[in-house]
């Protein structure tokens, strides 16, 4: 019996397989903002696109996928962004495999109206719902911040920051001096 319990002890130790997860890749490695930005708490949004226009609030739209390697990338900027303008927008996040099968392209109060079928996306939405900024791709979080700080009336061209990575998976946004 020992000898059994021996042997079935050490088949479960050496058939593990050991988690692998990369930044760099366009696999799957399960929710990208508490893997790869430290932050679990921005997904799901806090509220809704339609809610936040109701209550005249800047709109931080983020289109990823999770196995989307630029999606991870992004992640940490839009960590960031959720750090430093948490009570003066609603950032919402928004992974596009919920939004395929929508229908409410032309309902300006639902996201996919603003999705162009690319991700990441990133689109900022002023007080009134209008669009400020839509880029895909890789995006600066100091143009991020640029154009929210004009949209809350806040001057910031004399402060920079920086994504900084403190490990394989999770960064942290510092200022840049």
């Amino acid at each position: 019996m020992k000898l059994f319990q021996s042997i079935i002890i050490l088949l479960i130790f050496f058939s593990s397989y050991p988690a692998n997860a990369s930044r760099d890749t366009n696999s799957y490695d399960g929710n990208i903002f508490p893997i790869y930005a430290g932050n679990g708490a921005i997904v799901p949004p806090q509220t809704t696109l339609a809610e936040s226009l109701k209550n005249k609030r800047v709109s931080v739209l983020f289109f990823y996928l999770d196995d989307s390697s630029d999606s991870k990338a992004m992640a940490p900027i839009i960590s960031g962004l959720d750090l430093i303008w948490r009570n003066n927008i609603d950032l919402i996040a928004l992974t596009t495999d919920e939004l395929q099968s929508e229908t409410s392209e032309k309902d300006s109060s639902q996201p996919k109206y603003y999705w162009n079928g690319l991700i990441p996306q990133t689109v900022i939405l002023n007080d009134n719902g209008e669009v400020k900024f839509d880029k895909n791709g890789m995006v600066n979080i100091d143009d991020l911040n640029k154009v929210i700080g004009e949209l809350k009336g806040i001057d910031i061209n004399e402060t920079s920051f920086s994504v900084e990575s403190f490990n394989d998976y999770n960064s942290i946004i510092s200022e840049k001096k």
